[in-house]
């Protein structure tokens, strides 16, 4: 198994910035790719970016490209997403997966899933 705790969400206005942290514990050598995902009131959960821990192979939703940057640190088995330049529009709960694929963008492929945080991008 493998556990997840996403951290950093919160309120901030339009064109600032947040830090999303992923930390990972538990079986995470069975895992290849970490990724961020989504999901705003009323709508699917949809895909922001992954990145692998071997590698640091990375990929963007056309939608945050340029904007939000994903690292890891793989001593700390953890995971970032720096988002700057925030617009209303990526308000959302900000989930972290986990899984044992490579490079998919599928919510279906990843097998461990943190709680989730909120962010909030005020007008």
């Amino acid at each position: 198994q493998v556990q997840l705790v996403e951290s950093g969400g919160g309120l901030v206005q339009a064109g600032g910035s947040l830090r999303l942290s992923c930390a990972a514990s538990g079986r995470t050598s069975s895992t290849n790719t970490m990724a961020w995902f989504r999901q705003a009131p009323g709508k699917e959960r949809e895909f922001v970016s992954f990145i692998t821990w071997r590698g640091g192979s990375t990929y963007y939703a056309d939608s945050v490209k340029g904007r939000f940057t994903i690292s890891r640190d793989n001593a700390k088995n953890t995971v970032y997403l720096q988002m700057n330049s925030l617009k209303p529009e990526d308000t959302a709960v900000y989930y972290c997966a986990a899984g044992s694929v490579m490079w998919t963008r599928s919510s279906d492929e990843y097998n461990y899933w943190g709680q989730g945080t909120q962010v909030t991008v005020s007008s």
